[in-house]
């Protein structure tokens, strides 16, 4: 079965097919230290990403998923994402790297580290 999530704002840039969608009710969800919280009780798996569409302002996820009930009212469900562990461990390759690093909040945000690895992969 295959559901499609539509969204109204831009989904993040690291979102790619094989990743596992997540979802809580928005009820199961609070504030502590400015932050949106959930307790890893009442997370769900809804499935993996099957396609990602950016185009024409329309913020879409395909997903399969294998529920063998209807599927669970996402109308007020908070959603988050994790990547495929066994295709992303590998490290950066080439001879030089670009990062870019946004903050989309309208909220005041501090980076105070960022690290990263270096090694010849050209010998």
């Amino acid at each position: 079965m295959q559901i499609t999530l539509t969204f109204t704002n831009p989904l993040n840039h690291s979102l790619q097919v094989g990743d596992t969608i997540w979802y809580i009710d928005s009820q199961d969800v609070s504030q502590a230290g400015g932050y949106d919280v959930a307790t890893n009780n009442n997370i769900l798996k809804l499935g993996t990403v099957e396609e990602v569409s950016n185009q024409y302002r329309a913020h879409q996820i395909t997903i399969s998923n294998s529920f063998t009930v209807s599927t669970p009212d996402l109308t007020n469900a908070f959603i988050m994402f994790s990547k495929n562990n066994s295709t992303n461990l590998t490290s950066l390759t080439g001879y030089y790297a670009l990062a870019k690093f946004e903050n989309n909040s309208k909220e005041k945000a501090e980076l105070y580290a960022v690290g990263s690895e270096v090694s010849i992969s050209s010998k």
